[in-house]
């Protein structure tokens, strides 16, 4: 037995010395909030992705519904979405009056399919929300060409995928804007906080004002002026970061490389674990791809999903399941009349899935007891054959 060692997660943040050191100058600066460190950060993951502009926040929530509201989204209007996501992506949707409308997936990467936001379009749709889900960039070649013919908005979900990258150009410049978390599963942290990428400077001063209330200036820019004045141009929200974050953020971003060819590292480990395992299937990857591995996903196929959660957990392996599809919770059942049925392919998947541990600091020991583990309880547990095969249960994990 494992469980008097300590407990493996599937996900959890790395903080090293340099990153306390960051952190605690800032504290002894003259800004702890909208200082210099804000746009000091936002200008390194420029600098790092590409894009012209981007605007930090308070999470990546935040960021969704800054996305959404510089996208003009509305009472009246319609947004794409897939339902394999986090419910903030079509929460946000929610936010600015719109409807989210579910496209399925596709089968092997849990990708929003592109034919089926194409066949999802009406005269009320005004955008497009593209997840990358586990890490792995959609298809944004045949997602943007939808939304150019049809004069459609494309936001990109990039929070699980920073450092990822689809035909060769990075996560931040694959859409009229991204968004990134930087929640502590993520690939870095500032503890909570977000982003918003876009090479269009009219979306990012639109964002930078709605972050700070609608108020058309911040306090460092006022006293820069040696002026009190300022105006409150939209009815904006406090989804401002501050300073000591962003710091945390630079200091972390200077390590992202390494870490995600850790994460990689240990995708290829599993890869080949489970290769020959007709009971574990990963999801796959695109040849278009350079995929960041936020989550390691496999389909338990031959075995017992939900028992093979509870013994892993059993056993001190910290696994979980992303995500319930957006459209069975219970908010939206009530709220929309959604249901099973709506989106099969996703559906299915959600009675499979399960995230493996994949995070820069998983030692090689845990990997391999991880790995001996998963093979050994899908033999034990095979799938029975009964009428609930394929139906859908909301067990919330």
């Amino acid at each position: 037995m494992r469980l008097m060692k300590p407990f493996i997660p599937y996900g959890k943040q790395s903080i090293d010395k340099s990153d306390v050191e960051a952190v605690i100058e800032a504290l002894r600066s003259d800004f702890i909030t909208t200082g210099p460190k804000v746009s000091e950060f936002e200008k390194a993951v420029c600098d790092f992705t590409g894009a012209k502009f981007a605007v930090a926040v308070s999470s990546g929530t935040a960021a969704l519904h800054c996305a959404m509201f510089a996208a003009g989204i509305k009472e009246g209007d319609d947004a794409i979405v897939t339902p394999m996501t986090f419910a903030a992506s079509a929460n946000a949707i929610l936010y600015c009056g719109g409807t989210p409308v579910f496209a399925d997936v596709i089968p092997e990467t849990l990708l929003i399919n592109p034919d089926e936001v194409g066949r999802k379009i009406t005269s009320r749709t005004k955008a497009v929300v593209a997840v990358d889900y586990a890490g792995q960039p959609c298809d944004y070649d045949a997602l943007k060409d939808i939304c150019d013919k049809r004069g459609l908005f494309l936001i990109s979900d990039a929070c699980h995928s920073i450092g990822a990258e689809y035909k060769g150009r990075k996560t931040g410049t694959l859409a009229d804007m991204t968004v990134f978390s930087f929640h502590p599963v993520k690939h870095i942290t500032t503890g909570e906080g977000g982003m918003i990428l876009t090479d269009n400077a009219d979306f990012a001063a639109k964002m930078r004002i709605f972050r700070n209330h609608g108020i058309t200036t911040d306090y460092r820019q006022r006293e820069e002026k040696g002026s009190w004045f300022y105006e409150m141009e939209y009815l904006g929200y406090n989804y401002r970061i501050t300073d000591f974050q962003c710091a945390l953020g630079i200091s972390q971003l200077k390590k992202l490389p390494g870490w995600i060819d850790r994460r990689r590292e240990i995708a290829c480990i599993y890869d080949k674990a489970f290769r020959d395992n007709p009971s574990i299937v990963p999801i796959k990857k695109s040849r278009d791809v350079s995929h960041a591995y936020h989550l390691y996903v496999v389909r338990v196929e031959s075995a017992d999903r939900n028992s093979i959660f509870t013994k892993l957990r059993n056993a001190g392996i910290g696994v979980n399941v992303h995500y319930i599809p957006v459209h069975l919770h219970p908010y939206y059942r009530k709220t929309f009349g959604t249901g099973e049925g709506m989106c099969p392919i996703a559906e299915k998947a959600y009675g499979q899935i399960i995230s493996l541990p994949i995070f820069p600091g998983l030692k090689d020991e845990d990997l391999k007891y991880v790995i001996d583990t998963v093979k050994a309880d899908c033999a034990r547990n095979p799938k029975e054959n009964d009428n609930s095969k394929g139906k859908i249960r909301n067990n919330v994990f």
